[in-house]
């Protein structure tokens, strides 16, 4: 038994309604289940626990995806629970209905509802990696300082009217005015070693996932099942080398001025303010963030061909 966990904005898509039917008419066992308040999509995965349901699939935006990776995330992989014959964490699935709907895409999952359905519930789950910020569980980035304002304060209409690159031309605009964090970033490497930044900064990307900000590959080398962060962080810059800048982000294998990327196991950023922290389109505030990865933490349904999974 598959169980679909609904946005309630796209309840009321009729493709959708129509998917389901087809995939029930062909003998798949598809619950349906719509949010519609705080703590729904936990008190779902709680009922599907109990009725044995072996995979679930988030239908929504990148919020939705990463509220149902948390929630799976802060289970046991293993229980015992007397109401269910099922002692395993059900596997996860997507079925991306957002604006930008970045960890889909770099995943390589449909966007066609009717394929995305059929591989959703008959595709095979792979063990991926989820980071984690302080006490709380993402799957694909983390954005701090003005990369989560950009998040927070891009218009809705602009994002309706534009699509991801709304993210993108909100975040250029704001970068030129944006009051630069002065803080400590310090990091254990992917081979060990410690490395320490001091100074002023305006963003800071701690990655799981490889795309953000409306399409935007902020880590193009990222691997869900590597055990690694890939981190990328944008020093403060004069308004005249912005076009450098730009170029920078652009290009992962340039060697910045302003643009550092490095992969780590641990990060752990200090900043003299409260810094913005943007998890998956869920934000946050804290004057220190620590960020940690947990290997193979839950099972996520992904294309036989997917691009961000390594080869073992």
């Amino acid at each position: 038994m598959k169980m679909l966990i609904l946005n309630g904005k796209k309840a009321g898509l009729a493709e959708i309604r129509q998917s389901v039917y087809r995939l029930r008419s062909k003998g798949h066992d598809l619950l349906v289940r719509c949010t519609w308040e705080n703590g729904d999509i936990a008190r779902f995965v709680d009922e599907a626990i109990k009725l044995n349901v072996t995979r679930i699939i988030a239908g929504g935006g990148d919020g939705t995806v990463n509220e149902l990776a948390d929630t799976l995330a802060k289970l046991p992989q293993e229980f015992d629970n007397s109401d269910s014959s099922c002692n395993t964490l059900p596997e996860m699935a997507i079925l991306p209905l957002g604006t930008a709907n970045d960890f889909a895409t770099a995943c390589g999952i449909p966007t066609q509802i009717d394929a995305t359905l059929e591989l959703a519930v008959q595709g095979m789950a792979q063990s991926i990696d989820l980071a984690m910020a302080n006490d709380r569980y993402f799957i694909n980035v983390a954005s701090a300082g003005f990369g989560a304002q950009v998040t927070v304060d891009t218009p809705v209409e602009l994002k309706n009217l534009l699509g991801g690159q709304a993210y993108f031309i909100s975040g250029l605009l704001q970068a030129m005015k944006f009051t630069p964090y002065e803080g400590k970033v310090t990091a254990k490497g992917a081979d060990g070693n410690r490395l320490s930044l001091h100074g002023a900064g305006l963003m800071g990307a701690i990655c799981n996932g490889r795309m953000a900000g409306g399409g935007q590959q902020l880590a193009p080398n990222a691997y869900l099942n590597d055990g690694l962060l890939d981190v990328l962080l944008l020093e403060h810059f004069p308004p005249t080398a912005l076009k450098q800048v730009v170029d920078e982000l652009l290009d992962p294998a340039m060697d910045g001025d302003y643009v550092q990327r490095f992969q780590a196991t641990e990060v752990e950023i200090q900043s003299k303010q409260p810094l913005p922290v943007n998890l998956d389109g869920e934000p946050t505030s804290d004057v220190k963030h620590k960020f940690s990865i947990l290997p193979a933490r839950i099972k996520l349904v992904l294309p036989n061909d997917t691009p961000i999974l390594m080869s073992v």
